[in-house]
């Protein structure tokens, strides 16, 4: 029987449907990571490695899952994360699965390389995040800035792990382009190198190369605070020095992020920096975790190990290759079905209760 999003019963089978619909180039682009992938594998082999203490005798009848997240009241602790170009994988793109966030009654990032501008996508409805990549070109950030702010935005996103893309092997092998259809919404003039396919090279990273600016550092954080009112999130750390550093600067929320496995080859995976992130900000401001989450349990896992939240990317674009809104729906459906199982299932009447829980690790032995 062929698998559909609606009759999924995991994030997996999604997984594996979207795979037969795809392209090829673009499902390496979406799947893909940096040199060998080592930190993409790693992600979900250190989630694997987590292993939950289940508290019992707790009457877990009603569990609650609800969660506030920059001042946005959410129904689970889950932000649909910031992804390029949505419309190689449907027509719709960002705006299908930003449809499908509100129905879930959560955020959706929109990315800087959307390629659906944020005006649209603002027609979704939902509660809307902007991603910002630091860019050569100061005036435009300002006027992405506007943009996001008229359009309704509530948090700026800004991405401080992308100096330069990541060498994405992949996609150097196929001399990946974007389709003459999809363009990046917020760059008037990158359909001239996006839609430039080269033999060993990357029109999309070639793009990003030109127009972001590698010289971001901790003085551009203040500019940003100066230039919005918006509550800021850096996405992208992993150390905890720098995540105590930008608590002091007064950002609203850090994501502990190694960028989906597709910038550092090596990278530490998210939920291994978590921890020692969130002692380092104490807090100051939310922690959320970016990085192969596939499941209600490793939502529950992320919120163990002090996590406010989670960003969930390549299973929306999954859901969205199959079925548009309707997939995304399914997907998102899903995930809180089994969050609402897991937490029960651990004992735990809330978010609250998920934070206490106890964990332990198949390497390194009992950690309660």
């Amino acid at each position: 029987m062929t698998t559909t999003a609606a009759s999924a019963v995991c994030l997996a089978d999604l997984a594996t449907a979207a795979r037969s619909v795809t392209p090829d180039d673009v499902w390496d682009f979406v799947e893909g990571g940096s040199g060998a992938e080592l930190s993409l594998v790693a992600n979900r082999a250190a989630l694997d490695d987590v292993y939950l203490v289940p508290r019992v005798l707790r009457d877990v009848s009603r569990p609650h899952a609800s969660r506030v997240l920059l001042g946005t009241s959410t129904t689970m602790p889950v932000v649909v994360a910031p992804m390029a170009y949505q419309r190689l994988l449907h027509p719709d793109g960002e705006l299908a699965a930003a449809r499908a966030a509100r129905s879930a009654g959560i955020p959706f990032t929109v990315p800087m390389l959307s390629s659906v501008a944020v005006e649209e996508v603002a027609r979704s409805e939902a509660d809307l995040w902007f991603q910002l990549y630091w860019l050569r070109d100061r005036a435009m950030t300002v006027d992405l800035l506007a943009r996001a702010e008229a359009a309704g935005c509530r948090a700026i996103v800004l991405t401080v792990d992308v100096p330069l893309m990541g060498r994405r092997l992949r996609d150097l092998r196929n001399g990946f382009t974007l389709p003459r259809d999809v363009v990046a919404a917020h760059f008037p003039d990158a359909a001239a190198t996006t839609q430039l396919q080269r033999a060993g090279t990357s029109a999309v990273a070639e793009h990003t190369r030109d127009a972001f600016d590698p010289s971001l550092s901790w003085s551009d954080i203040d500019w940003l605070r100066s230039a919005t009112e918006l509550p800021i999130v850096l996405k992208g750390l992993l150390a905890p020095q720098d995540a105590a550093r930008a608590a002091r600067t007064g950002v609203d929320a850090v994501v502990v992020s190694n960028h989906g496995g597709r910038q550092l080859d090596g990278a530490l995976p998210g939920i291994r920096a978590l921890p020692a992130v969130r002692d380092a900000v104490d807090d100051s401001c939310d922690v959320l975790l970016d990085g192969g989450i596939r499941s209600g349990v490793d939502v529950v896992k992320a919120l163990a190990l002090g996590a406010s939240g989670v960003l969930v990317g390549r299973p929306v674009l999954h859901g969205l290759a199959l079925d548009g809104t309707r997939g995304v729906e399914d997907a998102l459906a899903l995930l809180r079905a089994e969050l609402d199982h897991a937490l029960a299932l651990a004992g735990c009447r809330d978010l609250g209760d998920a934070a206490g829980l106890a964990t332990t690790t198949g390497t390194r032995g009992p950690g309660w």
